[in-house]
């Protein structure tokens, strides 16, 4: 009798499926070579005697030698770690180095970030792999899309910006071997100089103009042994600038004439206007006009008032009298929002994301089952949503902290009706991005009022209640575990299920007009990538549609899936009534780099004080390996975190420094939203409007945070997210032993 139980779909499934849509076409494109990541399609001038010698590199006659920098600066040190991969290659100081925002090319695109989202298993190889990672790879060079995201700036830029430093090197090498009738061979560098041993000595800009046109056939990148400045733990570049307050962000941009927008936007999820008296507000100090901005982009709904100073503006926004449309939403709340995922997870069987071996029930002396949730979250960026736009005579001009300087441009252009050539953006610093400026609705916004400002500048500044009632929050997700264990407390069956929105779905809708299908790793990466070796895994997501706008939130679907299955491995670990740690090390014996990171962070955090507990957790995120320990009391009601002892393996470490600084804010980031982080809904509107409604953890609540770098000759991986997933499961486990109580939900709470 056939089953009429729903079928999972597979990921192979899928993706050949997808490839066969294209057939001949993408196998004929995909033995051609990736395209050149090295010189730009459209070579910028050389200015004040400076000689271009890549698209990444130019000389001056001081030796300053400026770095492209496609990458933007939101505290996770790239303007820092990334000129100091140019410096190791090209053999200079990296007080030599200066860098410069990167124009829009394509061989600046983001290639990491595309191919990591594809959902394969680490532990899986394979031609179909490989030529799939490579067909996305010759995709994303082809898209050119220019991303801070998903933990892939240095990942990304390690070999295109070293490959540009060596080049520029054997260029002038053999520019000075040309000079000197010399082999190349014999020549070296030293400190922006190249050198003979006969004692001949040329410096970088005296060499430059001839290396432009030298043809170097011997490119060779430094073996780790080799490295001088890489693995040292630089100052950081911008904390002097951060600290005494010359650090442009997006709120400083002050371009002459400038006037302010604030902006009030549809208190209900998808609301619009019905009734609104503009002239009401016309007369208040400071008020230039009030605009209409609805449909500028994906649905949005909203009106700003123009005026002198942002209070002005702000006090008359709250004065508009608006009537609105409450819109389809009306009754949404999070109880129903959690109900649908509850009605979807019971009847459909999901994507399959992975399965491995095959249930042996029968062996199966326990059986657990258990059911965790994560509620939305949302961003809480320090420096609130923000994009400075003037349109005139043609050409739009941004001052935006934005996360994708490509997808920005073509923002501005298309909602300004003018080419791309015709924007110029301006990148500032970010304060705070953790996913929220990968979107630009703050971009499409702020042209389309800067079209009604009669050619002035305007800054568009969101209040934190607009900020925080509007953002693309991190999706609510139900995960239902069900195993067995045999009488040698070994995992014979692991069944896991898990529900939420799919946020690349969402994006790809309201960022580029197209429907979202098939598989989006970010609902289930965390879960079915884990490395743990139980002889049966079945891992599969149900995508549940949410009207709640939902997005890129730090650390994406590891943050919660992290959660989730770090607190039921602790479940089994108890019901096998082993050692969490032992537990773990006995699932893990082809994972010998997964047990360092767990061995060291034990051994680093020793026994907890007395009243205190050690709470452990062990994720493999964005290609690094992160265990943490946490030390928690419980003082009255209240969970208190004294310290988090981390280690990581990211493959070979830039600047340990800044990965321990990473490190730390991660961990309070990942803290602030285990502790406290939650956001509900409540007759279509979000309930949470300012920091009283939305804590974040205070110094006083921030636990001391040591970090271990774990040494490695394996290639850079993520830095920037991993840190954060670990740390709500380590803490949840903590209690446990402390209180004997599962906490199976987020936030965490006692009572």
């Amino acid at each position: 009798m056939p089953s009429t139980a729903p079928k999972r779909k597979s990921r192979r499934r899928f993706i050949l499926g997808g490839l066969g849509l294209t057939g001949a076409l993408v196998i004929g494109w995909g033995v051609m070579p990736a395209r050149q990541r090295l010189h730009m399609s459209h070579p910028l001038p050389a200015k004040d005697g400076e000689v271009m010698l890549n698209g990444w590199i130019r000389i001056a006659r001081d030796g300053i030698v400026t770095v492209a920098m496609p990458q933007c600066e939101m505290g996770q040190g790239v303007f820092t770690a990334l000129p100091m991969l140019v410096a190791e290659e090209l053999d200079i100081p990296l007080s030599m180095v200066r860098i410069e925002q990167a124009p829009i090319d394509k061989i600046f695109g983001n290639m990491a970030m595309l191919t990591d989202g594809l959902p394969f298993h680490p532990d899986g190889a394979g031609t179909f792999k490989e030529a799939t990672r490579w067909l996305t790879g010759k995709a994303a060079r082809e898209l050119g899309l220019m991303i801070t995201g998903g933990s892939s700036s240095i990942k990304d830029m390690w070999m295109p910006m070293r490959e540009a430093g060596a080049t520029a090197r054997a260029m002038l090498i053999a520019a000075a071997a040309k000079q000197w009738k010399v082999p190349i061979a014999e020549c070296t560098t030293e400190a922006g100089t190249v050198c003979h041993a006969s004692g001949k000595r040329a410096t970088y800009p005296e060499l430059a103009a001839r290396a432009v046109d030298s043809t170097p056939s011997d490119i060779r990148l430094k073996q780790p042994q080799e490295f001088k400045l890489i693995g040292k733990s630089e100052p950081r570049r911008d904390s002097a600038a951060k600290v005494n307050g010359s650090a442009g962000f997006g709120l400083d941009a002050r371009p002459e004439g400038l006037l302010y927008a604030a902006v009030k936007m549809a208190p209900t999820i998808g609301g619009t206007i019905q009734r609104v008296d503009k002239d009401a507000v016309k007369a208040l100090p400071g008020v230039v006009s009030v605009i209409d901005f609805t449909g500028v982009f994906s649905g949005m709904a909203g009106l700003a008032v123009l005026g002198k100073t942002y209070w002005q503006a702000k006090q008359a926004a709250a004065a508009l009298p608006v009537t609105w449309n409450e819109g389809p939403n009306a009754t949404l709340s999070t109880e129903a929002v959690f109900d649908q995922l509850t009605r979807h997870i019971d009847a459909e069987a999901g994507f399959l994301y992975h399965q491995a071996g095959t249930p042996d029930p029968a062996r199966a002396i326990k059986h657990l089952k258990a059911e965790y949730k994560a509620p939305f979250l949302a961003h809480a960026t320090m420096e609130p949503i923000n994009c400075t736009a003037q349109v005139k005579d043609g050409k739009v001009i941004l001052w935006a902290p934005t996360q994708v300087p490509s997808l920005a441009v073509s923002t501005a252009a298309t909602v300004a009706k003018v080419d791309n050539a015709n924007v110029i953006l301006h990148v500032t610093y970010i304060g705070g991005g953790f996913g929220r400026r990968l979107e630009v609705d703050m971009i499409a916004q702020a042209v389309a009022i800067a079209m009604q400002a009669g050619g002035a500048p305007v800054q568009v500044i969101w209040s934190r209640e607009e900020d925080m009632t509007h953002d693309v929050y991190r999706p609510a997700a139900i995960a239902r575990f069900a195993a067995g264990l045999d009488n040698g407390g070994n995992v014979v069956v692991y069944d896991n299920k898990l529900a939420s929105g799919a946020i690349t779905h969402q994006v790809l809708a309201r960022t580029f007009g197209l429907k979202g299908v098939g598989p989006d790793k970010t609902t289930a990466e965390g879960a079915f990538d884990m490395p743990y070796e139980f002889v049966h895994q079945s891992i599969a997501h149900v995508t549940v549609p949410t009207p709640v706008p939902i997005g890129y939130w730090r650390s994406v679907g590891h943050s919660h899936n992290a959660f989730f299955k770090e607190s039921f491995v602790d479940e089994l670990a108890h019901a096998a009534g082993k050692n969490p740690v032992e537990f773990r090390r006995g699932v893990l014996k082809r994972h010998p780099r997964h047990v360092a990171v767990l061995d060291a962070a034990v051994a680093r955090a020793g026994n907890p004080a007395p009243g205190r507990a050690h709470g452990v957790a062990l994720h493999h995120s964005f290609g690094s390996i992160v265990a943490q320990v946490a030390e928690v009391s419980i003082e009255g009601s209240e969970i208190r975190v004294h310290k988090v002892t981390c280690a990581i393996d990211c493959g070979i470490a830039v600047n340990p420094n800044i990965i321990a600084q990473q490190m730390e804010s991660g961990v309070i980031f990942g803290l602030s939203a285990a502790l406290f982080g939650e956001v509900t809904i409540k007759d279509g509107k979000v309930e949470q409007q300012n920091f009283h409604h939305y804590p974040v953890l205070r110094m006083n609540q921030a636990p001391e945070v040591e970090t271990i770098v774990i040494k490695s000759a394996e290639p850079p991986e993520g830095v920037g997210e991993p840190g954060t997933p670990p740390i709500a499961p380590a803490v949840a486990n903590a209690v446990f032993i402390l209180t004997g109580k599962r906490l199976r939900s987020l936030p965490l709470r006692l009572a």
